[in-house]
Parts: C-alpha cells; structure tokens; sequence
C-alpha cells in the first residue's frame, strides 16, 4: 500500500501521513512539547494561527448538578472558587475559556487555543431549560497560579425581561449551594459586563438588581466587575453605569470599584495587518488577567450559609404570594356560593309550597388539578410544581427541584413542614406532579329533597350553629384569617430579606409591594403597611434619581 509522506518540522524526518497528526508539524516547538499529552487527547476545531482544540473534559451529573472536569484534582491543593453572572451577550464562556488558559500558561507565542465551554447552539439543543455549569480545572498548580480552579457558569439574566428564567437560576444556586456535591463557599463572584456599556438602561438595570439580590451581605467584599469587549481605553462608561446601579461591591483604597478590563480576540485569527493590534490587547487581558488572579490570591472565601438564606426567603415571599391569589380567588367564589345559597333558601320556602318537583343549579366552588408543562431528564424532574394533598394548595409553582421527592424543594424548613400551605403540612403529604390546583366552580342540580331536608337540618341545629349557611360563613372567615396569615408571613418575608440580603431594595421585592399594601388594610397590620409604604417611597426615590 503506498502511502504519502511528509517532513516533520521538529525532527525533520520523512514519515508517513497516516502517523502524523496535524499539531505535529504545524505548530512552534515550544508549543508542542508544551502541550504534547494535552493536544493528543483532544480534538481539533479549527486550523489556523491559533489552532483552537476542544478539551478533552469529563462531564458528570450527580444529583441532578452538572460538572465538567478536566485534570485530575489532587488532596490538599488550594482551590479558589469564582461565580459569575451577567447579562445574556456579556461573553461569560469567552471569560471561562480566558481563565483556563491563563491557568494552563498559554502565550501569545504558542500559536494555540483551548476551549472547555460547549458552544451556545450545543448547549440550548441539549436542554430546554438553562442550567448553572460547573468547570473545575486541575493539574496546573504551581505553574501560572498557585491554586486550582472552580468556574460556576450561570445562564443570562435578563432574557426579554421574564423572570422565569432568573427565578430558575436561583433556585438551581440553591441546590449547587446546599447540595453535598456542590458549592458552599465562594472566593469571587464576578459580574460580567460590557466595557462598552456607557449608560444604565432599563435592562441592564434590571441584570443588576436581579444578581445583587441574590446574594448575602456578607458577599459584598467578593463582589467584582469583569468587563468584556474592551477596545484598550478606560471603561469609565461602564464604570459609571456600575456606579448608578447602586450596587454594594469590592471598592480600592479611592473608593472605586475593583473591576478588570477583558477584550475577546484571543481566539480571533492572526492574519493580515492587525497582527499587532491583536498581539497588543492579547497581552492587555494577560496582564488583567495576572492582576485578578492576584486579588484573588488574597480574597478570603466567604460561605453562603446567608446567601441561601436569601434565596429561600425569595422562594418562599413568592410562593407565600401566590398562595395567597389563590385564597382570594376561591374567597370570591366562596362568597358568590353564600350569596346564591340566601336566595336559594328564599326562594325555597315559596315555591316548595307549590311544587315538589322544584330544582335549582347552582354555583359550587372547588380545586382542580389543571396540566402544566413538565418533563423528566433521566431520573430528575426539569419541570413541575409541588402541591399539597390535604390542604389541596399548589405551594411551589415552576418547581425546579430535581428530585421527585422534591428534597431540595426551599418550601420545606429544617422539621420537613412546608412554610407555604395553610396548615403548614409535612412533606409526605406533597407530591411532584405536572399539575397543579386552581379554584373553579361547577354547576350543581339541587332537587326539592336536597333542598327540604338542608333547610329542616338548618332550622334544627341553628342554636349550634350548624346550619348551611353558618358553615358556609365559618368556612369564609377561616379562609380570611389564614389570608391574613398569609400576609403576615410574607411581611416577615421582606423584613428577613431587609436584615440579610445583599441588596434588599429590589425589583423582586417592588413587585410585591403593591399588592401587600392593599392586602394589608386591616387596622391589625398599620404598622406593616407603614413600614412597606416607606419601603415603596425609597426604592422609587432611587428610580426616579436615575434617570437621565
């Protein structure tokens, strides 16, 4: 079999083709001894200058969590663990890639590239809902950097301004964060964002807001600005932006920000005659680079005991809220079956005299099990919503939580009671399903029999208070009292989100405001709606002095 040959460029030896491989005599000496066992196990994406090689990464989901490794993590090595989060379009997996090579001691010279994130196309048709990713990189300790890496990759806040999305961010947090295999402490947590971004707009605002309220106060000293897309000028725009946003973070001895300025061209392809300019802003983000590793260095972690605790006090303010729409809506239907059951007896009482054969429909209201999208991934749930079978309350809406026992679920406290449904039931008596409960009401045939003998059982028991009407009436005021239960827990809600929270002052916490108030007009709660009134009044004091 002939075979065709070629000039290895290192050993200047005539061998076979099928035994070179394309790195072999394509790319600079220093680079292939470099990197030999490295390029050998991954794979080539795209020839050039810089050749680009998709790592050969392992990927694992325990317990629902996605991690991806590459290196093999050895006993008693640092680790320094960086979060990051951002606006959709801000290059955070441009800045995850930026952060493994930097670790791996990649240089301008070594004419290569690796990349460890997944493509964005790759990602979106693997999963229909976004996911938090896990990199983990080791082996290179004592090389570039004295420690081994952790990279928490978020989905992008901010999509179309629907919150969905971002509520699915914290609660999968929630689960890296309580989980044994997960997270549960932090060195960095960077907030990734445009250099060129020059004013505060509505949405970037709003990207703001969501990722400072995530988190606890304690946070505040490991909260830094990563700016992407730099042009080698001063990101004194974004800066600013960062500034109007009224974001609690790491400041310098002058009271600034500690930020770092990135460009993205270090996988960009070296031709033509910007060659210099590349080489230049490649160099710029290795010496940010270098400088953020050294802040890192000295940043001591911070646990997230407190940031959990923010997050669930979110979960369980919403689902407190809607718990409590609900009640109202079957309240309506409660006091519209009263109503139509007074006329029903006044009716009764005349045409009985008339007829035996009267009969009446009438409205009764009930909970039915409504379908909403769901699905399963393996073993784990993606969607779904948990719900109470005695108190027949949905009380996590979009649950998230992987497994179907729903042990990850924020609604349940340290004893396994639900903080959500009116009787505050244990979690054996809730069940993971694709539905959930929505008051409705159903037309009901009443015959003369039916009504006669309701209205002689009335007439007979009023002196203990059993009559129809009486329990009708004793049913409505139970259900008034537990909406005022309901508003009473979700007060305390925002005044444990106050003590705690990184940024208390939130959009998540304004939306609710409203309709607490106007809940809250019992004389009992003057000095909650007081309190959340000058709550109202602050946050939009500080909207209306942002504006242009």
């Amino acid at each position: 079999m002939e075979h065709s040959y070629i000039k290895h460029r290192l050993t200047e030896k005539w061998i076979p083709m099928y035994q070179v491989k394309s790195y072999n005599y394509l790319l600079p000496a220093q680079a292939w001894f470099k990197y030999k066992n490295i390029i050998e196990t991954s794979q080539l994406i795209q020839s050039g200058s810089p050749k680009i090689y998709r790592l050969n990464a392992v990927t694992k989901i325990t317990e629902g969590l996605k991690k991806v490794t590459f290196g093999t993590k050895k006993v008693n090595r640092l680790n320094k663990t960086i979060l990051l989060l951002g606006e959709t379009g801000t290059g955070k997996s441009a800045l995850i890639d930026l952060l493994v090579n930097y670790a791996m001691g990649v240089k301008w010279g070594d004419e290569v590239w690796f990349k460890i994130v997944e493509e964005e196309t790759t990602r979106q048709s693997e999963s229909q809902t976004s996911d938090v990713i896990m990199y983990q990189i080791f082996g290179f300790e004592g090389k570039t950097l004295p420690f081994s890496l952790t990279l928490v990759d978020t989905p992008g806040y901010g999509d179309n301004r629907d919150d969905t999305n971002d509520d699915i961010i914290g609660e999968r947090l929630l689960e890296w964060f309580t989980s044994d295999g997960g997270i549960h402490e932090v060195h960095a947590v960077g907030l990734v964002l445009k250099a060129s971004d020059n004013r505060l707009s509505d949405r970037l605002r709003y990207v703001f807001d969501s990722v400072a309220s995530l988190f606890g106060a304690n946070m505040e000293k490991n909260m830094f600005a990563l700016l992407k897309h730099s042009d080698g000028g001063p990101p004194e725009n974004a800066l600013t932006a960062l500034a109007d946003a009224q974001i609690k973070y790491a400041k310098d001895e002058q009271g600034e920000p500690v930020h770092f300025v990135f460009n993205n061209c270090q996988s960009d392809q070296r031709t033509g005659r910007f060659m210099r300019n590349l080489k230049n802003a490649w160099e710029d983000s290795e010496d940010e680079m270098k400088r953020f590793m050294e802040v890192l260095n000295v940043t001591e972690a911070q646990t997230l005991r407190t940031t959990v605790a923010v997050i669930n006090q979110r979960n369980q303010l919403k689902e407190c809220i809607i718990n409590i729409q609900d009640k109202l809506k079957f309240i309506e239907l409660k006091k519209k079956e009263i109503d139509q059951e007074k006329a029903l007896y006044i009716k009764c009482k005349e045409k009985m005299k008339a007829t035996k054969n009267y009969e009446e429909d009438v409205d009764e209201p009930y909970k039915d099990k409504v379908p909403i999208e769901g699905g399963r991934w393996w073993f784990f749930w993606v969607k779904g919503a948990t719900s109470c079978l005695l108190c027949e309350e949905t009380c996590h809406h979009k649950c998230t939580c992987t497994f179907l026992n729903g042990c990850y679920c924020p609604i349940f406290d340290g004893r396994d009671h639900c903080t959500v449904c009116t009787n505050k039931c244990e979690r054996e008596h809730h069940v993971k399903k694709k539905w959930i409960y929505v008051p409705k009401t159903r037309k009901v045939r009443k015959t003369y029999e039916d009504i006669k003998k309701e209205y002689k059982e009335g007439v007979k028991g009023m002196e203990k208070h059993s009559s129809t009407l009486e329990q009708m009436q004793q049913e409505m005021e139970k259900l008034l009292e537990q909406e005022h239960e309901g508003l009473e827990k979700s007060f305390q809600h925002i005044t444990r989100l106050e003590s705690i929270a990184l940024k208390v002052d939130s959009i998540f916490t304004f939306k609710h405001l409203d309709f607490l108030i106007e809940r809250m007009q019992d004389e009992k709660f003057a000095e909650e709606v007081r309190k959340l009134k000058e709550m109202k009044q602050r946050m939009e004091g500080k909207k209306n002095s942002e504006k242009p």
